[in-house]
């Protein structure tokens, strides 16, 4: 513990205990949104996000105060780089109204505006990355989503035993979140 109490990445995790948290991981390439601008920036919408299943889950699944695994795609190796909090919950991507924006879609209106983003903040850099492939060797995590054969979604769930298994390998707990 005082070895996070001079993180000056940290920050209160959502409620636990008979509130419920959810879990989730999301992908974002260093080259574009690196887990250290995050901390910089101190929050970030999660805009751009492209497939309905992700979207469904912004939309209808997370809530404020749920936790993130940060995962760091399209990077050698792939790793899960910090902690980040849902600070919003979905509501319209205004990328995708804008057309001078690469999210632009043509068909979302400000009726029907197709797409959904939350918004982050970070709540602790890893000391040191968790690697994919420490991830997929550690039966702990045997059926995370991350390590499914076709498992391409940038935004999805994680099991809270699978949370804490990689928590656990960055010498962490849930608690040391709170």
């Amino acid at each position: 513990m005082s070895r996070m109490l001079g993180n000056t990445n940290l920050k209160r995790a959502g409620t636990f205990g008979y509130n419920m948290v959810g879990y989730w991981l999301m992908k974002s390439e260093p080259h574009v949104y690196p887990y250290d601008q995050l901390v910089a920036d101190g929050w970030t919408h999660w805009d751009g996000v492209r497939n309905y299943q992700a979207r469904n889950i912004m939309r209808d699944d997370m809530k404020v105060g749920d936790l993130v695994l940060y995962y760091h795609s399209n990077f050698k190796p792939p790793h899960v780089a910090g902690i980040a909090r849902i600070a919003r919950e979905g509501y319209p991507d205004f990328t995708a109204q804008d057309p001078q924006s690469k999210y632009f879609d043509a068909k979302a209106t400000p009726e029907n505006p197709r797409w959904i983003m939350v918004d982050i903040e970070p709540v602790m850099k890893l000391d040191a990355i968790i690697p994919l492939e420490d991830i997929k060797n550690n039966p702990e995590c045997e059926g995370m989503a991350l390590i499914r054969k076709g498992q391409r979604l940038s935004v999805q769930p994680v099991a809270e035993e699978h949370f804490s298994a990689v928590l656990r390998m960055a010498k962490l707990s849930l608690s040391d979140l709170r």
